[in-house]
């Protein structure tokens, strides 16, 4: 099957113009990324191709990364603006898929009160692997780790800001210095600004500490929230603590998948729960 993709222009609330790819046919399916992925980068352009003989599915840029501008001062409030513009494109109702730090984002959009309370249009949530740390298996993120990354890229030193989100999330240190050496480490330094984004989102939600109960109440969307059956143990554990404070979710494990989360194993579960 030949897959063609259009990439449409759409420009978010505040101004920001978001790339975006629509490829494939059926119902909408919009993926939400994680930190320092891209279209350019990263599982979405895999994923799209394996959904897109079932579903019209759309990726796009979170806003500082690959084609999408950037306005400042930054929020989170315009992330979530910036989902809602994507929804909007493929007709103002889709099912959503998120993975990592881009779960906080869609789980934000779902819970938030739109024109008239109507929400953004998400039918459904299907979420993978929040980098959560909610009880003390393993060391908390450290306090502001936002405002030291931004001061890195700040002063220049890209490569830090990249090399303290790697630490931030465990990745041992002889494969940083590895990935320092590949082609993927010049694309990773330069989103390496919007970190801090994704940290903004995670305030709160990695210091060792149960998630607060009432933060996604108005989430009643039904959704699917999963881990890999080979990550580690805290972040099953803290994937199952989200789907029990979610009004409507179940857990699934996905047997030997990882963090990186392969499009084989993903498409056949995302097919079946959005159908």
């Amino acid at each position: 099957m030949t897959m063609t993709t259009t990439q449409p222009a759409v420009r978010s609330a505040d101004g920001t113009t978001i790339g975006v790819s629509v490829s494939g046919s059926g119902p909408a399916v919009v993926l939400v990324d994680g930190a320092l992925c891209y279209r350019g980068m990263g599982p979405a352009t895999k994923l799209a191709a394996a959904l897109a003989d079932q579903f019209t599915v759309y990726t796009y840029d979170r806003r500082g990364r690959g084609e999408s501008t950037d306005t400042t001062p930054y929020s989170t409030k315009r992330e979530v603006e910036d989902l809602a513009a994507v929804i909007a494109l493929a007709g103002g109702e889709a099912d959503v898929y998120a993975i990592s730090s881009g779960v906080i984002v869609a789980l934000d959009a779902a819970g938030h009160a739109g024109p008239g309370g109507r929400g953004i249009g998400i039918r459904r949530l299907a979420l993978y692997e929040a980098p959560l740390v909610t009880d003390g298996s393993r060391p908390p993120v450290a306090d502001h780790i936002a405002d030291q990354m931004e001061s890195l890229v700040q002063d220049g030193k890209r490569g830090a800001a990249v090399r303290l989100f790697m630490q931030a999330v465990g990745v041992p240190g002889f494969v940083v210095r590895l990935m320092r050496l590949m082609p993927a480490w010049l694309k990773l330094t330069g989103v390496a600004h919007t970190l801090p984004y994704d940290f903004r989102f995670m305030d709160g939600l990695q210091a060792g500490r149960a998630l607060p109960a009432d933060r996604w109440a108005a989430v009643t969307v039904p959704t699917l929230v999963m881990a890999g059956g080979k990550s580690p143990e805290w972040m099953r554990q803290a994937n199952q603590e989200l789907s029990a404070v979610l009004p409507a979710a179940h857990y699934r494990v996905l047997p030997g998948q990882t963090h990186t989360l392969k499009a084989s194993a993903a498409a056949p579960v995302l097919a079946e729960f959005f159908s």
